[in-house]
């Protein structure tokens, strides 16, 4: 699976619109109303890599209300869960 952050500016009013919309395309997993120097964040998952020129290109850049994206492909994604497990010892509880 690859993945992809793509940080997206919208018209002011219009971000909980293209935000639903971004959130009804295929490939498009997730999307963030946040604060800071843009107004949504989509996370893209897709199976092939050409699949995301389609997704943030073809779908994403062409909402209405959407002015413009930077992209982020993910190398390898951490999780708390996954963190937690790298640094076990293995040892069991010291009651």
């Amino acid at each position: 699976m690859i993945t992809a952050i793509v940080l997206v500016d919208c018209a002011t009013d219009s971000i909980p619109e293209v935000a639903e919309t971004l959130a009804g395309l295929a490939g498009v997993s997730e999307v963030y109303s946040v604060a800071g120097h843009v107004d949504l964040i989509a996370i893209v998952r897709v199976r092939e890599f050409d699949e995301i020129a389609e997704v943030i290109a073809g779908r994403i850049s062409k909402v209405p209300g959407v002015l413009n994206t930077e992209s982020h492909i993910a190398f390898r994604a951490y999780s708390q869960h996954d963190l937690e497990a790298a640094f076990a010892i293995g040892l069991g509880d010291a009651d």
